[in-house]
């Protein structure tokens, strides 16, 4: 006789239990039935956890059980089709696997369930009782290809540009398409999914860049099944420019701001024209307002929709930071880009709708460029200081103002007592690119000696600046003039050629030196300094220095090797005192030993943001990066193998130096990489 479903064979035996739906799948999607029964691209694995009772077993027994699949359909003739599998017995509370066979018909539904069989007695079926049968279908038809359209960026137009969105609307034909998964260029990789399967999908899109530009979409559909790829081509056009924008470079005695663009700005008596630009940014002066009443710039109408996106940056060195005050605002709960005091210390602020992100460390007497930013798409206000995003973005929901655009002025604080410069106004997105550029100071070139010659024990700058003198012991190697060859001449010596070019400094490493009469770099601001150097020795008895520059007690900064660590270091004293904490970074190296063409140094400060860099070979890493809030004015000369040891000079350098190159100001990375090649790097 056979025992009827899910009883036992043995009156000591518990049947396995009945598999539930949750651990049912098909393939990797969920058991489910008519309207959510998934449909699969190919044949697919049928998978469920199984489980028997442990009180079936003795404490040495392994708890084994097989499942027992099967599967059913009706065919193009009407007649039911069924097909069963049982697995190899496995562990209970493992997951059984079938894999379908290949001519399970497509475009039909299949139905399955399964049961568990522990050898002796079988569960009941998974779809019985509370449960429930599992159905997939078979989709072997990929979908048709997208059709791609969008009324801001027409395919293949020179149309608007950086910093606005544009929509893109993606449909297929096909009826059954479920996600669009897309990518431009520089991305982002995504999904869009239509509102119900088969209809369209609309994206924004946001471009950072000018150019040509595309969008690549592929059509998904329920079974997974993918649609060739559309590519959607556009011309992207650069970033519109300012709705308003005044430089503020008038006339001294002048009552009123040019506007490049947008109305000319009436000034109040508080304002002086004339005043010193900030360098680098290729303005000539700038404004000054006196933190009165009568502080303040404004064309007596609004600038820009505050209930739409907008931005708003300047130029701006304040004299003071211990009152909250303005730079630019427009209405009374509108918007206000400014300095807040706090208790905590100064920080620039962005505020929208009273809602408020802010950031950064204003300095007084110190340039910065700030700019807010509220982006109407995303509902969020931002602030950049120095063309990097700081705080943190912050929710909004500005209504349209009808007040005047004031510059110096706004409701609730104090106006504006400092310089401001070059204010812009925008109605779009200011990306990321274009904000670092905004606050870009290009640098300016202060010397560049390249140590081909020396005449009288000076060495030329290239462009007939401030000469380098030779201290005792410091020579000019010239290389191969080829007016003798060694190869054809054995009586020809051999001549090691130069670093770079045709000529090098070489240094002792007791008494030798180069050095410009006066100070060159302000190291109170920004500068950058490169070298290339070679270490004659393979391991130097003490440290040696290849630059410096220095103050009354100690040096502003000092570029060294430690042999004791392998490493090149930069070097740069907190204060101008004596036994001053230090700040050091450094690249692990090892010395040269007179072989090879030597190492490319370069060491950057960027007050802007108060870091300190130093380059190995053009490249710079975490260990070569600190933060140096405070950088201090040096009225030393710069040196060239030596620094301050002490009350005197010491860690002489023992080997060559060569291209020596000065700026006032922080190159950028990608400008680092020309440097010590023997020409000037393109700072555009």
């Amino acid at each position: 006789m056979t025992a009827a479903t899910g009883t036992a064979h043995a009156a000591d035996n518990l049947p396995p239990r009945q598999p539930v739906v949750q651990d049912l799948q098909t393939g990797s999607k969920a058991c489910a039935t008519g309207d959510d029964k998934p449909y699969v691209a190919t044949p697919p694995m049928l998978s469920a956890v199984l489980y028997d009772p442990e009180e079936d077993n003795q404490p040495v027994e392994a708890n084994m059980v097989k499942g027992e699949f099967e599967a059913w359909w009706t065919d193009s003739t009407g007649a039911e089709q069924r097909r069963t599998y049982t697995t190899y017995e496995t562990l209970s509370g493992s997951r059984q696997l079938w894999r379908m066979p290949e001519d399970i018909p497509v475009n039909t539904v299949v139905s399955w369930h399964v049961r568990a069989n522990d050898g002796k007695a079988a569960s009941a079926w998974s779809s019985e009782g509370e449960g429930s049968v599992c159905e997939f279908v078979i989709d072997d038809v990929s979908p048709d290809r997208a059709v791609v359209t969008s009324p801001d960026y027409p395919e293949e137009q020179i149309q608007d540009g950086v910093g606005v969105y544009g929509s893109f609307t993606m449909d297929s034909p096909s009826p059954d398409v479920v996600e669009y998964r897309y990518n431009f260029i520089s991305g982002p990789y995504a999904t869009a999914r239509p509102d119900e399967p088969g209809g369209p999908a609309t994206i924004r899109f946001l471009p950072l860049r000018s150019g040509p530009d595309y969008l690549t979409v592929r059509a998904i559909d329920r079974s997974g099944r993918s649609s060739s790829t559309t590519t959607y081509w556009i011309m992207v056009q650069s970033g519109r420019a300012p709705v308003a924008q005044w430089k503020l470079t008038d006339a001294a005695g002048a009552t009123s701001a040019d506007a490049e663009s947008g109305t000319d700005a009436r000034a109040g008596s508080g304002v002086t024209f004339g005043a010193t630009a900030p360098a680098g940014t290729g303005l000539t002066t700038t404004a000054h307002l006196d933190g009165g009443d009568q502080a303040f710039l404004t064309p007596d109408a609004p600038a820009v929709d505050t209930d739409g996106t907008f931005a708003v940056g300047a130029w701006v060195r304040p004299e003071r930071t211990d009152r909250d005050m303005a730079v630019a605002s427009q209405g009374s709960d509108g918007a206000t880009l400014g300095l807040r005091a706090g208790d905590a210390g100064p920080v620039w602020s962005f505020t929208v709708a009273g809602q408020e992100v802010s950031g950064g460390v204003p300095e007084s007497g110190e340039w910065a460029y700030v700019l807010g930013l509220y982006d109407a798409e995303t509902g969020t206000a931002q602030l950049y200081v120095n063309g990097y995003e700081t705080g943190t973005k912050t929710q909004a929901a500005p209504a349209e103002t009808t007040g005047a655009f004031r510059i110096g002025q706004g409701a609730g604080v104090s106006a504006w007592q400092g310089d401001i410069s070059d204010v812009r106004a925008y109605d779009r997105v200011v990306v990321p690119a274009e904000a670092t550029e905004l606050a870009r100071q290009k640098p300016r070139l202060l010397g560049h000696w390249s140590l081909e010659t020396a005449s009288d024990g000076v060495s030329p700058e290239q462009s007939g600046g401030v000469p380098l003198k030779l201290g005792a012991g410091a020579v000019i190697h010239r290389g191969p003039d080829n007016s003798c060859l060694p190869d054809i001449d054995p009586d020809c010596p051999v001549v090691p050629y130069a670093l770079v070019g045709d000529g090098h400094l070489q240094l002792d490493g007791e008494t030798a030196y180069a050095a410009t009469d006066a100070a060159l770099l302000d190291t109170a601001d920004s500068f950058t300094i490169g070298v290339v150097v070679r270490l004659t020795d393979s391991e130097p008895s003490g440290p040696m220095t290849v630059l410096s520059q220095a103050g009354e007690h100690t040096d502003a900064f000092k570029v060294r090797y430690d042999p004791s660590t392998y490493s090149w270091q930069l070097v740069m004293p907190e204060k101008d005192e004596a036994g001053a904490a230090e700040t050091v970074v450094s690249q692990i190296t090892g010395a040269d030993g007179g072989e090879g063409q030597g190492h490319h140094l370069a060491v950057v400060y960027d007050d802007a943001t108060d870091r300190i860099k130093l380059y190995l070979d053009g490249y710079t890493n975490a260990g070569a990066t600190a933060s140096f809030p405070n950088g201090w004015h040096s009225s030393g000369p710069l040196q060239v193998g030596r620094g301050h040891v002490g009350d005197g000079w010491g860690e002489y350098l023992h080997g060559d130096v060569d291209e020596v190159q000065a700026y006032s100001g922080a190159l950028r990375d990608r400008d680092i990489i020309g440097l010590g090649s023997g020409t000037d790097p393109c700072l555009c």
